[in-house]
Protein backbone atom coordinates (compact mmCIF):
# COMPACT_ATOMS: atom_id res chain seq x y z
CA UNK A 1 0.00 0.00 0.00
CA UNK A 2 1.25 3.66 -0.35
CA UNK A 3 0.96 5.61 2.79
CA UNK A 4 -0.56 8.90 2.66
CA UNK A 5 -0.85 11.91 4.57
CA UNK A 6 -3.53 14.67 4.16
CA UNK A 7 -2.88 18.21 5.27
CA UNK A 8 -6.16 20.03 4.96
CA UNK A 9 -7.55 22.73 7.39
CA UNK A 10 -11.45 21.96 6.15
CA UNK A 11 -12.57 19.24 8.20
CA UNK A 12 -15.30 18.36 5.64
CA UNK A 13 -12.87 18.00 2.71
CA UNK A 14 -10.29 16.03 5.05
CA UNK A 15 -13.33 13.92 5.84
CA UNK A 16 -13.90 13.08 2.24
CA UNK A 17 -10.07 12.70 1.44
CA UNK A 18 -9.55 10.29 4.18
CA UNK A 19 -12.74 8.38 3.09
CA UNK A 20 -11.19 8.54 -0.47
CA UNK A 21 -8.11 6.73 0.58
CA UNK A 22 -9.50 4.21 3.19
CA UNK A 23 -12.46 2.82 0.48
CA UNK A 24 -9.03 1.61 -1.60
CA UNK A 25 -6.92 -1.09 -0.34
CA UNK A 26 -3.81 0.74 -2.49
CA UNK A 27 -3.86 3.61 -0.04
CA UNK A 28 -3.27 3.58 3.75
CA UNK A 29 -4.05 7.06 5.94
CA UNK A 30 -1.51 7.64 8.13
CA UNK A 31 -1.66 11.29 9.12
CA UNK A 32 -4.61 13.65 8.53
CA UNK A 33 -3.65 17.10 9.61
CA UNK A 34 -5.45 20.75 9.81
CA UNK A 35 -2.21 23.25 9.69
CA UNK A 36 1.06 23.34 9.10
CA UNK A 37 2.13 23.34 12.58
CA UNK A 38 0.17 19.72 12.85
CA UNK A 39 1.95 18.67 9.75
CA UNK A 40 5.12 19.32 10.73
CA UNK A 41 4.79 17.76 13.82
CA UNK A 42 3.15 14.91 13.07
CA UNK A 43 4.28 13.74 9.20
CA UNK A 44 8.14 13.17 10.25
CA UNK A 45 6.64 10.03 12.46
CA UNK A 46 4.00 8.92 10.56
CA UNK A 47 7.03 9.07 7.55
CA UNK A 48 3.96 9.18 4.59
CA UNK A 49 5.25 8.12 1.05
CA UNK A 50 2.92 11.21 -0.23
CA UNK A 51 1.22 14.22 0.95
CA UNK A 52 -2.09 15.86 -0.31
CA UNK A 53 -1.13 19.57 0.36
CA UNK A 54 -3.89 21.98 0.93
CA UNK A 55 -2.38 25.81 -0.23
CA UNK A 56 -5.15 27.85 1.67
CA UNK A 57 -3.81 26.67 5.62
CA UNK A 58 -4.11 28.96 8.56
CA UNK A 59 -1.14 31.03 9.50
CA UNK A 60 1.26 28.76 7.48
CA UNK A 61 0.19 28.37 4.14
CA UNK A 62 0.74 24.97 1.76
CA UNK A 63 3.30 26.28 0.05
CA UNK A 64 5.70 27.51 3.33
CA UNK A 65 4.07 23.55 4.85
CA UNK A 66 5.40 22.10 2.07
CA UNK A 67 9.09 23.60 2.21
CA UNK A 68 9.23 23.12 5.55
CA UNK A 69 7.92 19.39 5.35
CA UNK A 70 11.02 18.53 2.88
CA UNK A 71 13.51 19.49 5.13
CA UNK A 72 12.14 17.44 7.45
CA UNK A 73 10.96 14.54 4.86
CA UNK A 74 12.82 15.00 2.04
CA UNK A 75 11.74 11.58 0.13
CA UNK A 76 8.00 12.52 0.94
CA UNK A 77 6.46 13.44 -2.51
CA UNK A 78 3.90 16.28 -2.23
CA UNK A 79 0.55 17.13 -4.37
CA UNK A 80 -0.75 20.30 -3.93
CA UNK A 81 -4.90 19.61 -3.92
CA UNK A 82 -6.78 23.19 -4.21
CA UNK A 83 -9.29 25.23 -5.74
CA UNK A 84 -6.50 28.04 -6.78
CA UNK A 85 -4.85 27.91 -10.45
CA UNK A 86 -2.93 31.14 -10.04
CA UNK A 87 0.51 31.17 -12.24
CA UNK A 88 2.31 32.69 -9.08
CA UNK A 89 0.77 29.96 -6.69
CA UNK A 90 1.73 27.32 -8.72
CA UNK A 91 5.16 27.90 -9.80
CA UNK A 92 5.52 28.77 -5.56
CA UNK A 93 3.98 25.99 -4.51
CA UNK A 94 6.40 23.61 -7.36
CA UNK A 95 9.47 25.97 -6.67
CA UNK A 96 8.80 24.95 -2.80
CA UNK A 97 9.32 20.99 -3.13
CA UNK A 98 5.70 19.62 -4.60
CA UNK A 99 5.63 17.33 -7.48
CA UNK A 100 2.06 18.05 -8.35
CA UNK A 101 -0.65 20.39 -8.41
CA UNK A 102 -4.04 19.06 -9.21
CA UNK A 103 -7.78 21.22 -8.62
CA UNK A 104 -9.95 19.69 -5.75
CA UNK A 105 -12.71 19.71 -7.94
CA UNK A 106 -11.03 16.89 -9.89
CA UNK A 107 -12.76 13.49 -9.56
CA UNK A 108 -12.07 11.12 -6.48
CA UNK A 109 -10.17 8.63 -9.50
CA UNK A 110 -8.27 11.58 -10.70
CA UNK A 111 -6.83 12.92 -7.37
CA UNK A 112 -6.31 8.58 -6.57
CA UNK A 113 -4.17 8.42 -9.71
CA UNK A 114 -2.10 11.28 -8.78
CA UNK A 115 -1.11 9.70 -6.35
CA UNK A 116 0.03 6.60 -8.22
CA UNK A 117 1.83 8.64 -10.60
CA UNK A 118 3.92 10.64 -8.04
CA UNK A 119 4.46 7.76 -5.85
CA UNK A 120 5.42 6.02 -9.23
CA UNK A 121 8.27 9.28 -10.03
CA UNK A 122 5.75 11.53 -12.37
CA UNK A 123 4.66 14.95 -12.20
CA UNK A 124 0.83 14.92 -11.96
CA UNK A 125 -0.64 18.20 -12.79
CA UNK A 126 -4.21 19.12 -14.21
CA UNK A 127 -4.49 19.84 -17.79
CA UNK A 128 -5.08 23.97 -17.33
CA UNK A 129 -2.06 23.84 -14.69
CA UNK A 130 -0.10 21.71 -17.23
CA UNK A 131 -0.59 24.33 -19.91
CA UNK A 132 0.63 26.97 -17.67
CA UNK A 133 3.89 25.14 -16.89
CA UNK A 134 4.18 24.41 -20.22
CA UNK A 135 3.70 27.71 -21.28
CA UNK A 136 7.22 28.85 -19.38
CA UNK A 137 9.15 26.60 -21.14
CA UNK A 138 8.17 27.46 -24.92
CA UNK A 139 11.07 30.35 -25.18
CA UNK A 140 13.87 30.44 -27.01
CA UNK A 141 17.20 28.56 -25.70
CA UNK A 142 20.05 30.89 -23.57
CA UNK A 143 23.91 30.33 -23.61
CA UNK A 144 24.97 27.86 -21.01
CA UNK A 145 24.71 29.29 -17.72
CA UNK A 146 28.53 29.09 -16.51
CA UNK A 147 28.07 30.64 -13.32
CA UNK A 148 26.63 27.51 -11.72
CA UNK A 149 29.57 25.03 -13.08
CA UNK A 150 27.23 22.48 -15.33
CA UNK A 151 29.45 20.75 -17.45
CA UNK A 152 28.33 20.31 -20.77
CA UNK A 153 26.51 17.31 -20.70
CA UNK A 154 24.48 18.16 -17.41
CA UNK A 155 23.72 20.91 -19.23
CA UNK A 156 22.23 18.51 -21.79
CA UNK A 157 21.05 15.97 -19.22
CA UNK A 158 19.04 19.17 -17.40
CA UNK A 159 17.12 20.12 -20.97
CA UNK A 160 15.74 17.08 -21.64
CA UNK A 161 15.04 16.72 -18.30
CA UNK A 162 12.95 20.33 -18.69
CA UNK A 163 11.14 19.22 -21.92
CA UNK A 164 9.99 16.38 -19.47
CA UNK A 165 11.96 13.50 -20.48
CA UNK A 166 12.43 10.29 -18.13
CA UNK A 167 16.05 9.35 -17.04
CA UNK A 168 15.81 6.32 -19.66
CA UNK A 169 14.82 8.86 -22.92
CA UNK A 170 17.30 10.80 -21.68
CA UNK A 171 19.37 7.98 -21.63
CA UNK A 172 18.73 7.04 -24.99
CA UNK A 173 18.97 10.43 -26.28
CA UNK A 174 22.28 11.24 -25.41
CA UNK A 175 23.34 7.57 -25.91
CA UNK A 176 23.88 7.01 -22.14
CA UNK A 177 23.27 4.30 -19.33
CA UNK A 178 20.63 5.15 -16.97
CA UNK A 179 22.86 5.08 -14.24
CA UNK A 180 25.19 7.87 -15.95
CA UNK A 181 22.36 9.95 -16.24
CA UNK A 182 21.04 9.78 -12.53
CA UNK A 183 24.58 10.00 -11.42
CA UNK A 184 24.66 13.39 -13.23
CA UNK A 185 21.10 14.57 -12.52
CA UNK A 186 22.85 13.76 -8.51
CA UNK A 187 25.26 16.27 -9.75
CA UNK A 188 22.70 18.91 -10.87
CA UNK A 189 20.95 19.21 -7.67
CA UNK A 190 23.39 19.90 -5.88
CA UNK A 191 24.72 22.52 -8.09
CA UNK A 192 21.44 24.42 -8.47
CA UNK A 193 20.67 23.92 -4.93
CA UNK A 194 17.25 21.53 -5.70
CA UNK A 195 16.08 18.71 -4.74
CA UNK A 196 13.68 17.00 -7.28
CA UNK A 197 13.17 16.68 -10.63
CA UNK A 198 10.52 19.69 -10.79
CA UNK A 199 12.45 21.81 -9.03
CA UNK A 200 15.20 21.55 -11.39
CA UNK A 201 13.44 22.02 -14.31
CA UNK A 202 12.13 25.11 -12.61
CA UNK A 203 15.24 26.01 -11.79
CA UNK A 204 16.59 25.76 -15.51
CA UNK A 205 13.55 28.50 -16.75
CA UNK A 206 14.56 30.70 -14.09
CA UNK A 207 18.38 30.79 -15.54
CA UNK A 208 17.28 30.82 -19.40
CA UNK A 209 14.80 34.04 -18.15
CA UNK A 210 17.67 35.37 -16.23
CA UNK A 211 20.17 35.58 -19.47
Amino acid sequence: MISVAIVEDDAGVRRSLEWLLKSSPEFCCVAACGSAEEAWRALPKAAPEVALMDINLPNHSGIECTARLKELLPTVQIVMITVYDESEKVFNALRAGASGYIFKRSTPERILQAIREVHAGGVPMSSEIARKVLGAFRQPMAAPVEEHNLSRREQEVLELLAEGCSNKAIAQKLSLSIDTVTWHLRHIYAKLHVRSRTQAALRFVGLRKDQ
